[in-house]
């Protein structure tokens, strides 16, 4: 796996910034020609060839204007925004509330249709009950201070889950045994959910594995992250949300799933470690 979930997007900077550097050798100009065209201080030049720096779109129009290379504008434009949309901060996101957010995910749900989602610290989005997912979205959103429209954002949550219903989709789903006793919300919530899980579990579109704390591994516990398909990978960090499309990279995050996947357990297997957990939240004596 990657050393670090930013590399994608740091990889692609530096690829827009080693293109307008060529665009600047082929026009034979120097960094200060292109500052003194731009009506710049020459270190922003140096800032975006060292990938420092992510040009503005009024950034790559006058470098290109003063390269005489015009024709390259709209295509750097849109490689910049490519760029600029792989890495974006949750604050970004939840300018108009959590329910957005969930909104936003629609089109690429209902476009996708093989899923293979790793969780190792929260129950998958697809699985999760009203009460979990409201737990989990109320403190998730006083922890980055946005405004509460909770109970909007889990049902928009709860509604997106539609997908699982719908269509020819395949969901390959793996979560850490940890994800099963992490406490989201108090022991009836979690009851609930684990309950939900075991329900859920049968459907023929859905492939859950649970990854034992005893499993002998041979990958690591990993940031949690989905596939779309074969071409689109993102990972949810505590401060942005990280889209990775580089082949390299979804390559080798769709080889860390097939290494997880072959050290969890299914069916009858998954099902008892799950009952485990359930047995942690509602003790038989309380019952």
């Amino acid at each position: 796996m990657s050393t670090s979930p930013h590399s994608g997007s740091q990889q692609a900077r530096q690829a827009l910034a080693d293109r307008l550097r060529e665009i600047r050798l082929d026009a034979g100009l120097t960094a200060r020609a292109i500052a003194e065209a731009a009506g710049w201080h020459e270190s922003k030049c140096s800032r975006i060839e060292h990938a420092r720096t992510l040009p503005s779109d009024a950034d790559i129009r006058a470098w290109c204007t003063a390269c005489d290379a015009q024709d390259q504008i709209n295509d750097l434009i849109a490689t910049s925004r490519a760029v600029d949309s792989m890495y974006v901060e949750w604050r970004r996101l939840q300018k108009s509330g959590l329910r957005r957010l969930q909104d936003s995910k629609v089109p690429l749900y209902e476009a996708t249709r093989h899923f293979r989602v790793y969780c190792s610290h929260v129950i998958p989005g697809f699985l999760q009950t009203s009460e979990y997912a409201h737990a989990l979205l109320a403190a998730f959103g006083a922890f980055h201070g946005v405004r509460d429209d909770t109970e909007k954002a889990v049902a928009a949550r709860i509604a997106r889950s539609r997908v699982l219903y719908e269509g020819n989709r395949r969901f390959a789903l793996l979560v850490e045994e940890s994800v099963l006793r992490y406490r989201i919300g108090d022991a009836e919530v979690m009851a609930g959910q684990l309950a939900h899980l075991l329900t859920v579990m049968s459907l023929p579109s859905i492939s859950l594995g649970v990854i034992p704390f005893t499993a002998e591994r041979r990958i690591w516990a990993l940031e949690g992250f989905n596939v779309f398909d074969e071409d689109l990978v993102q990972v949810e960090l505590l401060t942005a949300s990280l889209s990775v499309t580089q082949p390299s990279e979804v390559a080798l995050y769709k080889k860390g799933f097939a290494k997880l996947a072959e050290v969890a357990v299914y069916g009858l297997h998954a099902r008892a470690l799950i009952t485990a957990a359930s047995e942690t939240v509602d003790p038989p004596h309380t019952r």
